[in-house]
């Protein structure tokens, strides 16, 4: 039986590079979506999977060989979002990965307190680590400057990895290409953020790959989700994945909400009740935290707003 990863998927075909290097350009088997996966796409880039060799097709290419995968080897973990097609089932990203980093931008566009406390709650439900980038940081003003300052202060002192970033000024260029080696890493942010930029900054080889990934989703005329895998000259990988509209996690009970804000995470012991909510209860250690300024307002925002819906995908 061969084993590889999978780089590319384009809903049917997936092409898997094998373990002696080759591209395989790969079906499945009809019984996968008869095994309970509840995500509209059974495999994903980043999946290790298992897959034997189909004859050769007679094409000028013949390094691409057919195979058929039979077995997807146990995901450490995996990032969704909403499934464009089927409003109640999610649609996996991207699996297996070391290292995500979520682009924001203080302005053009703003990334919003709450998108980011959203995708760092998903990070943390599916065990990914995540650094926060702040990138474009040529362009912000003094009170911009303050603005992403206090958010960068904010975010470290809850535990995350934060960087300032210009592709422009080739600021912290260096320092992200250094997370990002040997790793599996995955990139997120709104459209316009510069992940692109930044990718092409890192890895300029990719430009045409990129660009071309790019500019297909951010025409709005299609709604597919699939993600590409490509290999850095520095050791590692990066998955280029769709622009996000509605990253969120589903299957997450209320009371488990806390449990991924580490601020809140680590007090919970200290309230009164063991299944406090942090909204109403007497004896709550979060509220109080919350009143002395130890915890955020805009990280309790996040989480009542979590808490009282049940769209979890709303930006």
């Amino acid at each position: 039986m061969n084993k590889g990863i999978v780089i590319k998927s384009t809903g049917s075909w997936y092409s898997v590079k094998s373990e002696n290097g080759d591209i395989v350009a790969c079906t499945i088997k009809g019984n996968f979506r008869l095994k309970g996966i509840k995500s509209t796409n059974p495999i994903a880039v980043g999946d290790h999977v298992e897959f034997r060799l189909a004859e050769k097709e007679s094409e000028d290419n013949t390094n691409i060989i057919n195979g058929l995968i039979t077995n997807i080897i146990e995901r450490k973990n995996y990032i969704i979002r909403k499934s464009p097609n089927l409003s109640k089932q999610s649609h996996i990203i991207a699996s297996n990965i070391d290292e995500s980093f979520l682009v924001v931008t203080i302005n053009y566009p703003i990334t919003t307190a709450t998108f980011i406390d959203r995708f760092l709650v998903s990070a943390e439900a599916y065990r990914i680590p995540c650094s926060l980038i702040f990138n474009k940081i040529d362009r912000y003003n003094h009170e911009q400057t303050r603005q992403m300052d206090a958010m960068i202060e904010l975010y470290e002192k809850i535990g995350y990895r934060c960087l300032k970033t210009s592709t422009k000024k080739n600021i912290g260029i260096n320092t992200l290409k250094s997370w990002m080696k040997n790793k599996t890493n995955v990139f997120a942010g709104h459209s316009g953020v510069g992940k692109s930029t930044l990718i092409n900054t890192i890895e300029p080889g990719l430009n045409l790959k990129t660009k071309e990934i790019s500019d297909y989703h951010q025409t709005g005329k299609h709604t597919t989700t699939f993600s590409e895998m490509f290999e850095l000259s520095f050791g590692g990988y990066i998955i280029d994945t769709p622009g996000i509209k509605g990253f969120g996690v589903l299957e997450m009970e209320k009371e488990e909400i806390s449990h991924y804000f580490p601020e809140m995470f680590k007090l919970l012991e200290k309230c009164q009740y063991y299944n406090c909510t942090h909204t109403h209860e007497p004896g709550c250690e979060v509220k109080k935290y919350v009143n002395e300024g130890e915890i955020a307002d805009s990280r309790y925002f996040s989480y009542l707003g979590l808490l009282n819906t049940d769209d979890k995908y709303r930006n």
